[in-house]
């Protein structure tokens, strides 16, 4: 039988989502955890990759057993994983179900604050403050649509094609000391979200304007971008599947 577990993790604590020789990942958690309740080899299918440090407040994968799993499967997990990592949901899916190839939309955030919090330390990136919200929010008017974006895409990687459909782009002001910019698109790119929040931040800064912003867009060229913005901002948030495609 094939499902889709939900879960989240904090990723201050791992080196990436995926499974990899150096260094600890969610995936190698997950997998052994799972084998020792199932007590059969267990390998996940994750919707995405998330580099070391990003966050997922809603991670998706799939994986394929021989029988179906007991009921209070989850809870098992839960009590077997690390305190940063928490299943939140299991489903019984389509025996052609892709955790990956089967999401219509994935929505990230970046977090950013304007003061020294240690409570926000691992989830927040402090920045200085005078950033230009209004300038950023025009600038981001400009990822909006289908259009190629390698200019914010890590080079040298495997992608068939750098198109993307961007349905959302906008900073969100929660107070005078707290922003978020959230994003919300069919497929991102490798390391696409934060290149593109590195580079509103120099809209931010005065350093670069609507117009030099679309230009960076049409240029398909990394370099033009500016630098990708640290890790601990970022969190995946949303990720939406055709109901079709679960079993109950």
């Amino acid at each position: 039988m094939r499902y889709f577990i939900t879960f989240s993790y904090r990723g201050t604590d791992f080196h990436g989502s995926q499974s990899q020789p150096n260094g600890n990942t969610v995936q190698a958690e997950m997998e052994s955890a799972s084998a020792t309740i199932l007590r059969e080899p267990v390998a996940l299918t994750f919707a995405g990759r998330t580099d070391a440090g990003v966050h997922a407040e809603k991670m998706v994968a799939h994986f394929e057993v021989a029988k179906a799993v007991p009921a209070n499967f989850a809870a098992r997990l839960n009590n077997l994983l690390p305190a940063s990592i928490a299943i939140q949901d299991l489903r019984a899916v389509q025996e052609d179900a892709h955790a990956r190839f089967d999401a219509i939309a994935r929505t990230y955030r970046y977090r950013i604050t304007m003061r020294k919090d240690p409570f926000l330390y691992y989830t927040h990136t402090r920045v200085a403050e005078g950033l230009d919200f209004e300038a950023m929010n025009k600038a981001a008017t400009k990822l909006l649509g289908k259009q190629d974006f390698s200019s914010f895409c890590r080079t040298h990687t495997d992608v068939k094609t750098t198109i993307c459909d961007v349905r959302e782009a906008r900073w969100v002001q929660e107070n005078e000391k707290e922003a978020y910019f959230v994003i919300t698109a069919d497929r991102f790119l490798r390391n696409m979200v934060r290149a593109v929040v590195g580079t509103l931040f120099e809209v931010g800064r005065h350093k670069m304007n609507e117009e030099a912003f679309q230009e960076v867009i049409e240029a398909h060229d990394r370099t033009r971008a500016g630098h990708s913005a640290p890790a601990e901002g970022l969190s995946l948030v949303e990720i939406i599947y055709p109901q079709k495609i679960y079993l109950s």
